[in-house]
């Protein structure tokens, strides 16, 4: 049946509108233009660091920085397995191997002690993950790799806005990576940015997202000659895009309350429906922007049949990527991550997005609440 409840809904108004309609009746400037540097500017605003550089994908941004970092064929990265599948492969475009590491049941983030054991002479990156919108032991995993003289690349495609204290995830790491996906924090239907303090690792980023290209004026308006002086992708951001991320982060403070408030609201009917249903814990200090209402259910499949006949969409984030058929048969990987392995079975990720609608949340409480009884 059609879906009552989808998984997400994006939030978005007339001056997302008004901004993408403006730099398509320019007829110029449509790939690239000065929204680009503008919206670059924001994210580094918003964020706190002194560097953003925007691409067209959360993947091609990772891609781009472990290339920045300097991980190439032969080196080890240390990964989550219960993740998207781009953190994983991200390392192997290089020719580098990841290595799963086991999570923690706090913030279903990288273990610190698992991390520590899988070090080896070969590692060079720690690259965790912010599940769902809530920062995992970063603090710890800085420490670890600062013991081991490891870079730590934050993946915080879920957890823009995320904090711990004053400190926003993707200030933690030697650099970190968001996404604009359609349903994470802000969007830009596809799109993602790096953020760093970094001065070198940023101008690197620049050559490789345009073909390697030194960059000094407008490629598509200058009489002038332009210089490659590296190898590199087509992994821009255009300048139509940029418009729209413009508006959408004016609004990410209010999208993450909303996020917030609906989440403490569903999770609370819940609660008062059944006892099946169990929360992850949140460190304290810990601020997390709910881009997934993530829960632990018992009976979870069965409640996700019932779920749909109902009209409510769910999903499993994520099966373990160590599981695939890729890395099992044709990587030939065989990890012993028993944590991972039992979150997975028992997570379930509910609708939540900021439009969520008090009766929305009823239903789905009720709804659960039925099942179990």
């Amino acid at each position: 049946m059609t879906s009552k409840i989808p998984l997400f809904k994006i939030l978005w108004d007339e001056e997302d509108v008004e901004n993408v309609g403006n730099e398509i009746k320019s007829g110029m400037n449509w790939a690239v233009g000065p929204r680009v540097e503008q919206f670059e500017k924001l994210i580094a605003e918003y964020i706190g660091t002194d560097y953003a550089a925007v691409f067209n994908s959360g993947t091609s941004a990772l891609h781009s920085l472990l290339l920045a970092h300097g991980i190439k064929k032969g080196d080890e990265v240390i990964v989550p397995s219960f993740t998207f599948i781009a953190t994983a492969n991200s390392p192997m475009f290089m020719g580098a191997k990841p290595v799963f590491a086991d999570i923690e049941e706090e913030t279903l983030g990288l273990d610190p002690e698992s991390v520590k054991k899988n070090i080896t002479d070969k590692t060079k990156a720690i690259l965790p993950i912010h599940y769902g919108g809530c920062p995992c032991k970063i603090r710890e995993l800085r420490e670890i790799a600062d013991d081991n003289d490891l870079i730590l690349i934050e993946d915080a495609a879920e957890a823009m806005g995320a904090s711990i204290g004053d400190d926003k995830v993707g200030t933690f790491g030697d650099s970190a990576v968001l996404s604009f996906c359609q349903n994470k924090i802000i969007t830009t239907g596809e799109g993602g940015a790096v953020v760093t303090d970094s001065k070198d690792i940023y101008e690197k980023l620049l050559l490789i997202r345009s073909h390697g290209r030194l960059e000094t004026g407008d490629y598509f308006s200058s009489a002038g000659l332009f210089d490659y002086i590296d190898l590199g992708y087509n992994f821009r951001m255009s300048n139509i895009t940029a418009a729209l991320g413009i508006s959408q982060i004016k609004k990410a403070d209010k999208i993450i309350d909303m996020r917030q408030k609906n989440s403490e609201y569903l999770t609370r009917k819940i609660m008062e429906e059944t006892d099946k249903i169990k929360l992850l814990p949140l460190p304290d200090g810990y601020n997390h922007v709910h881009q997934l209402c993530t829960v632990i259910a018992e009976q979870r499949d069965d409640l996700i049949s019932y779920l749909k006949d109902k009209g409510v969409t769910t999903k499993i984030y994520f099966d373990p990527v160590h599981l695939s058929h890729f890395y099992r048969e044709k990587l030939g990987y065989n990890c012993d991550l028993p944590v991972t392995e039992d979150m997975a079975k028992r997570t379930i990720t509910l609708p939540m997005y900021p439009s969520l609608s008090r009766e929305e949340m009823d239903f789905m409480a009720e709804t659960i609440g039925k099942f179990y009884r």
